[in-house]
């Protein structure tokens, strides 16, 4: 074999020497440099990376400090629920004229579920309703049986009722808050203050005339209504409606110098926390709504009309020794004299034949421009939606105009009585009724209607019915009560019914300065054993002014006075021929 000369020859591994590791030599300072910038990057990166972190962690902090502790809790939100400001319906407060709170918003719980998430749609139907019985257990098991991902079940729990279901532990079963009206003093100013629905919607009352006002307003809404005063009338209502098994009934506290309406009640009435569910009878104002023949307190306008017209003076009068036969009808005096009677005898007497030829001696004519002075022939100003029309003759003939002396004929509201009645004894002026409390450079100047000579005769004649008269029932010692009874056969078809009465009585106090008026009726009250079987005002509505002017005076800061001064004596003091001593029971 030719040995190739290119080829190196190999050595044997054991003659080969020991290799040396060899370190190859680089440029001086490259290492150290190398690693130096590496160590650089990496603190920037954890300096970087621990500013975040720190920075992260301490917006959590602040978070957490401002959610638990300076914020106001709030439910969680879920996706499925209306959103919270959908909800958030802000509405002002409603207040009474010494700043009592009557209608605010709360923030309440409303149960909802999310039927997709609920596992036993029966089983906790039939828990929800053990928690909260108005629930029927039917229907909520059907609603969470539906295909949709949000149900309402209860709205605005209470937050007793809230946590009864909360100990359930439902999965699918949720609360979302909301604002809701609530009426703190329950039934007691119900008819006033009507109320709000399930969306915080006026829809009665006061919420419903002023809905826009107290959604865009801040400030509370002042009435003039007098809790206190409410609180007395309502609970001397109460007593009267059961002791006399009355269908209904209506109490008026009026301000007789400026129409504000200190007090005003309508039973049957209703709680506005549930207003929804109260009935049609319930809801029913008597006070403003319902318009009614109130019987002799019309009496007292027909006397200061006569007056004022100069067509009578207190020395003239009339004979009602027959009844008066007009038409097809017969006017008659219960109890009747058959005498001639002066003016302050027809009054004190109530006699519905000197009352009627003293209507007649004035004029159909004028009859009805005085009434439609003082409000009577059109509906009740008041701010208020639920206002009664007049109900009244067309045409006006001359037996209308006699029967309307005494109180048939026309119908119209307890308050426009009330408030026709102020203007009668305040010295002339009438004030339209309102519920808003109002400055004095505010209060609207009222009307006068009558002359101060008019208005001082008619108080006389109103207190000789509680001095000597029908009204003698509703004399409050020291406070100087006069008034007017009045009891109304009810109409019914083709005629009316003398077994349903409407029995009134409207009385004022002072009567040498009068403040106030007080307004009693009742509908269909049955007589007993301590009114001897009697039914009418006198009887049954006396009394009760008698007692609301009792404990409601010292409130309204009316000072009891001497009625036996020779002060009292001479300012009401009428002088005229008694004979007899029986009196007519109307």
């Amino acid at each position: 074999m030719i040995a190739n000369p290119f080829k190196r020859p190999r050595k044997s591994r054991r003659s080969r020497p020991a290799a040396r590791t060899a370190i190859r030599p680089c440029a001086p300072g490259t290492t150290d440099e190398r690693v130096q910038a590496a160590l650089e990057v990496s603190y920037a990166r954890l300096l970087m990376t621990g500013a975040m972190l720190l920075f992260a962690f301490g917006a959590i902090g602040v978070r957490l400090v401002d959610i638990s502790l300076l914020q106001a809790a709030r439910e969680p939100q879920s996706a499925h629920a209306p959103r919270m400001q959908e909800l958030r319906m802000d509405r002002a407060d409603v207040i009474d004229r010494n700043g009592v709170l009557l209608a605010t918003n709360l923030e309440t719980a409303s149960l909802f579920a999310n039927p997709r998430k609920v596992m036993n749609p029966d089983e906790t139907a039939r828990q929800l309703a053990t928690a909260l019985p108005e629930l029927r257990e039917a229907e909520v098991a059907r609603q969470l049986k539906s295909n949709r991902s949000f149900v309402w079940l209860r709205r605005n729990l209470t937050p007793r009722q809230q946590w009864r279901v909360i100990e359930l532990g439902l999965p699918g079963i949720d609360f979302q808050s909301a604002e809701s009206r609530v009426y703190p003093n329950g039934s007691l100013a119900a008819h006033i203050l009507g109320f709000a629905d399930i969306d915080n919607r006026g829809i009665a009352g006061i919420e419903k005339t002023f809905d826009a006002t107290l959604r865009d307003s801040a400030e509370p809404l002042r009435l003039t209504v007098d809790m206190r005063v409410q609180h007395i009338l309502r609970s001397a209502l109460i007593r009267a409606k059961t002791e006399f098994s009355a269908l209904g009934a209506t109490g008026i506290v009026l301000d007789a110098r400026n129409g504000e309406v200190v007090a005003m009640t309508s039973l049957p009435d209703f709680d506005p926390n549930d207003g929804g569910n109260a009935g049609d009878n319930q809801k029913f104002n008597r006070a403003t709504l319902g318009v009614y023949e109130l019987g002799s307190t019309f009496k007292i306008f027909t006397a200061a009309m006569a007056l004022d017209y100069g067509i009578v003076t207190m020395r003239d009068g009339y004979d009602a020794t027959k009844p008066i036969k007009i038409s097809r009808f017969t006017i008659r005096d219960y109890h009747a004299k058959r005498r001639w009677l002066s003016v302050p005898e027809i009054f004190m007497y109530s006699s519905n034949i000197g009352s009627a030829k003293m209507a007649e001696a004035v004029g159909s004519e004028a009859q009805r421009e005085f009434l439609g002075r003082i409000g009577m022939l059109r509906p009740a100003s008041i701010e208020l939606p639920e206002v009664g029309s007049p109900m009244m003759p067309s045409p006006w003939r001359p037996v209308n105009t006699m029967t309307i002396s005494y109180g048939h004929g026309l119908a119209v509201s307890p308050l426009q009585l009330a408030s026709g009645v102020a203007a009668m004894v305040n010295g002339g002026v009438f004030h339209k009724p309102t519920l808003i409390r109002r400055e004095n450079a505010e209060a609207p100047q009222g009307k006068r209607i009558i002359s101060a000579k008019t208005s001082r005769e008619v108080r006389r004649l109103m207190r000789l019915v509680v001095e000597n008269g029908t009204g003698r029932k509703a004399s409050a010692e020291g406070y100087i009560v006069g008034g007017k009874t009045g009891t109304a056969d009810k109409p019914k078809r083709g005629g009316y019914s003398r077994r349903a009465l409407i029995s009134s009585f409207v009385g004022a106090f002072p009567m040498t300065d009068p403040r106030y008026v007080v307004l009693v009726t009742l509908d269909e009250p049955r007589g007993n054993k301590s009114t001897h079987g009697y039914a009418t005002g006198g009887w049954v509505a006396a009394p009760v002014v008698k007692r609301i002017i009792e404990r409601a005076a010292p409130l309204l800061r009316v000072h009891p006075t001497d009625e036996q001064s020779p002060a009292v004596k001479k300012e009401l003091y009428i002088a005229f021929k008694r004979e007899g001593r029986q009196l007519a029971s109307f």
